[in-house]
């Protein structure tokens, strides 16, 4: 779900992974026609990191 978010919307991906203010910044960025395919890459990139940060604090058991 968050990975069509973030190709369709990409702004609103970095508000549901808790950065408000790179999802403002995206936003500014999605405005311009020009800009929604970075933004859309951002975003995608941004979601694999937040998943893998994710999937390590599991596997730490929540030590770190």
């Amino acid at each position: 779900m968050r990975l069509l978010l973030a190709i369709f919307l990409p702004f609103v991906v970095f508000f549901t992974i808790g950065r408000p203010l790179t999802g403002l910044f995206c936003l500014i960025l999605q405005i311009t026609l020009i800009g929604w395919l970075p933004a859309a890459i951002w975003a995608v990139y941004a979601l694999s990191q937040y998943n893998t940060d994710k999937k390590i604090e599991k596997a730490l058991g929540g030590r770190s």
